[in-house]
Parts: structure tokens; sequence; C-alpha cells
């Protein structure tokens, strides 16, 4: 059922039966890998501000996955939910690939913020530290990667797109940076999954240059994306990031092509502007089910052109 997953909508939560606030996430990780062991397996590799896990999950026998950067983008949690419920032997092609790849999937990036989405502000964006000098609260995570970091970014606490007070300094960015560098030898693709826009971006969003691979980047995001469209004819806008949708500095994609990962990419679920970051419940389970279509395209792409 849709609301098993996660209700978008606050004032819906009394109708689901399971709405995953953040220690019901906690929970589900640990049930996932205690029922899976040969399948699925459970870390710690950071902690948010207020302290708490930042847990990754790793499915299967290298492809990365996050969701939840930014706190208000509810739809995004859900996604990575649903990914790794699919993965339990239902999919022949998600078998495949688990026979082949490493997931590593960390199913909400900005805990604290996500916290406070519930608990006060539904359209939080940030994370929720302390910044020195000034009352107000959080950095933008999204803007905190060591990418072309503060260009174009605001350098303003109060804004929701403040950069930090320098690249990684949030505990959840540094968590994130620290565990893919030290996988850098086996992580062949970065997807971080964001909303709303329906676009499937790729670097650059710090400058409008174009990657090294642009021609092949943008053959996949084209052919993941007639992928997505064929399911629920929800169309996308591919491209580079800051020519596609507007620069954007310090951002996690970007940052992850640096470090030598040439699939990244950035997901902007559904909708286009008509629910926003409050998608009703009914559009759970179809934008997961056509989003999936997408990153096993590009799953499939990475395992047959390893590098």
């Amino acid at each position: 059922r849709v609301c098993e997953l996660i209700s978008l909508d606050m004032r819906n939560r009394g109708k689901c039966k399971f709405n995953l606030l953040t220690k019901q996430i906690v929970a589900w990780t640990a049930d996932i890998a205690a029922q899976n062991p040969d399948l699925v397996s459970r870390s710690v590799i950071g902690e948010t501000y207020e302290g708490r896990s930042i847990y990754l999950l790793k499915v299967s026998k290298a492809i990365f996955i996050d969701c939840g950067f930014h706190a208000r983008e509810w739809i995004t949690p859900a996604f990575c939910q649903w990914f790794v419920k699919e993965t339990y032997g239902k999919d022949t092609v998600l078998t495949t690939l688990l026979n082949s790849l490493d997931f590593y999937i960390l199913p909400v990036v900005n805990i604290d913020g996500y916290v406070y989405t519930w608990t006060n502000n539904r359209m939080w964006r940030k994370t929720r530290s302390k910044n020195a000098h000034s009352l107000c609260i959080g950095t933008d995570l999204n803007r905190n990667f060591n990418a072309g970091w503060s260009i174009g970014a605001s350098d303003s606490p109060c804004d929701s797109t403040y950069c930090g007070s320098e690249p990684e300094s949030e505990n959840e960015t540094k968590a994130l940076a620290d565990f893919i560098r030290e996988h850098l030898s086996t992580i062949k693709a970065y997807l971080t999954i964001h909303s709303y826009s329906q676009m499937l971006l790729f670097p650059y969003s710090y400058t409008y240059s174009l990657p090294s691979n642009y021609e092949e980047l943008e053959s996949i995001a084209r052919a993941a994306t007639e992928q997505l469209t064929s399911l629920y004819n929800t169309k996308y806008t591919y491209g580079p990031g800051a020519a596609t949708i507007y620069p954007a500095a310090g951002g996690s994609d970007d940052w992850a092509y640096n470090q030598g990962i040439k699939y990244s990419f950035t997901f902007e679920l559904r909708d286009t502007g008509r629910y926003g970051f409050v998608l009703p419940e009914s559009q759970i389970k179809p934008t997961c089910e056509e989003t999936l279509l997408a990153v096993k395209y590009i799953a499939n792409y990475v395992l047959e052109h390893l590098y």
C-alpha cells in the first residue's frame, strides 16, 4: 500500500497505517537488514548535527543512491525505500543487477531537517545546525560540497541556499563525502534523488562548461527518461544542471563527478509545480515505479560499461 511508505501531506498523516518518521525509518533499516542478511547490510557512516546516526544500506553483493538531501522533499526518502523494497527477487532485471553490482542506499541524508518538517515547518529545506554569529539555523547540504563551492550560492546563513562556512562544514556532508572517498575504487555511479521539476540532470551545475563525457551522459539521460516516460507518460527534461535548471554551486553530483565517478546524475522527481513538495499520496506509487525504470536503465548501462 502507498501509505505504507509515507504520507507526503501532514494533514493526512493520521490516515496512513505506517507513516515513516525518522525513528521508524531507522527501525525499518534494521528490520530490512535482519530479515535479509544475505541481501542487505546496515552500517552507520556518521552523525547529524543533532546527534542522530546516519544509516547506510548496502544492497546485495557499486552504485550509490541517496535521498532526502532537502528536508521538505518527502517523495525522495519514499523512493529510496521503494527501491530497496523492490530488490527482494521481485524484479528480474534488478536481480541480475544485484548479482553483479553493489548498491549503497542512503535513505535520508538530512535527517535533522526531515524531522523538523514533521514537527515544526513542513517547508523547511536546510539542516538544523547552528551558524556562528547568526541566529539563523541550517545549511543547504546541496551547496556544501567542494565543487565550485560558494560560486553563485548564498553566503547568508538566513537564506535557504546558504552554502555553509566552508566545504563539508556539515556533519552530513562530511559523512557522505568521506564514505564515497573511501569507496571510490568501487563506486561507478552516483545517483542523488531530489524533487521537484521532473528533470534528470548531470554535471555541471556550478559552471556552464560541459563534462568530458557530455555526449555519453546526454545519451544515457535521454534513454533513461524515455524509460521513465513509457510507464505513465510523465515528461522529463534532461541535460547539464546549469543550462537545464539554473547555476548552482556546491552540489553533490558535481562533486562526485569530479572525484572520478563519471556516471553522476540528479533526479528531480514529480511534479512540475501543481503540488510541488506536497505531492498527494496517490502519486507516490506511480512516481516510484517510473523512477525505478530510469534507475534500472542507468544501472544496467553502468554494468555494461564498467571502467
